[in-house]
């Protein structure tokens, strides 16, 4: 089965802009032309726009995502390569991942904070705090505008 622009792009929720684009940038070497030089889109297409976008979701640059499509175009003597570029991706992911998760831990602090009985006077508390770590460094007091 094959699928227009327009339906391909309704399948994997792109536009149909994204996927020219992807197309342009070289990333699309694999979907054909019809005679009327339109492009047909297969199942198998889908299947590797869906990792193209897995791997831009994840923040991998788009020469790399077009070096990996370079490699499956190649077949499979680049098993190898494509091992490595993606085992590459993976940890900065993971890197991402950890990161990400650090950063949910503060937010998650934050909330349990505001959401506390005594969350005004936290807050407060906090004020004071660094109203007090200014003054003993001899700055000026960024809060007063604000009280």
């Amino acid at each position: 089965m094959t699928y227009t622009i327009k339906e391909a792009a309704k399948k994997t929720g792109l536009s149909i802009y994204t996927l020219r684009f992807y197309d342009k940038s070289g990333l699309l070497p694999f979907v054909a032309r019809n005679a009327s030089g339109y492009r047909e889109f297969t199942d198998g297409d889908l299947q590797l726009l869906h990792t193209i976008c897995c791997l831009k979701n994840t923040d991998m640059k788009i020469a790399d995502i077009r070096t990996y499509i370079t490699y499956v175009m190649q077949g499979p003597d680049t098993v190898k390569q494509r091992q490595a570029l993606l085992a590459k991706h993976r940890e900065k992911v993971v890197a991402k991942q950890a990161q990400l998760a650090q950063n949910l831990q503060e937010i998650d602090y934050k909330l349990d904070m505001y959401r506390a009985p005594d969350a005004v006077a936290r807050v407060k508390d906090e004020l004071r705090l660094a109203k007090a770590d200014k003054l003993l460094a001899g700055l000026a007091d960024p809060f007063q505008a604000t009280h």
